[in-house]
């Protein structure tokens, strides 16, 4: 018997949720529910997009959804979000309780932050 393909939980926060320009990327993945993570991420207004950072002194917490995704779907991912070219990084996020056992991703923004207006805690910015 055949052991299921591994799966990764990815939390997202911006254009890859439902409803969004880029939640067609997650169409054939599974949502699981709404989260938040732990204070400690500031999320920026990149545009049309935003762009998330590690943020322990300053940050909050950043409302977002869970969803569980094969290794197809992560590679998609990774390209979507310009993980290759630097634009993004894969990296370990911390949700609030109640928490996943499993270990949980989301994409950081790799880039200069520092002439980017702060967003808040939730995108709703159409795009």
């Amino acid at each position: 018997m055949m052991s299921p393909e591994p799966r990764t939980l990815i939390f997202v926060y911006g254009t890859l949720k439902r409803g969004f320009c880029r939640s067609h990327h997650l169409a054939d993945q599974i949502f699981l529910e709404t989260a938040h993570t732990i204070p400690g991420y500031t999320m920026y207004d990149c545009g049309d997009y935003p762009g998330l950072v590690i943020d322990p002194g300053n940050g909050v917490s950043i409302q977002g959804e869970l969803w569980s995704v094969d290794g197809a779907g992560i590679a998609r991912l990774d390209e979507v979000e310009g993980v290759s070219e630097n634009w993004f990084s894969r990296q370990k996020i911390e949700l609030q309780h109640p928490a996943v056992s499993e270990t949980v991703h989301a994409y950081y923004f790799a880039g200069d932050v520092t002439r980017l207006p702060v967003y808040g805690d939730n995108w709703i910015k159409e795009t």
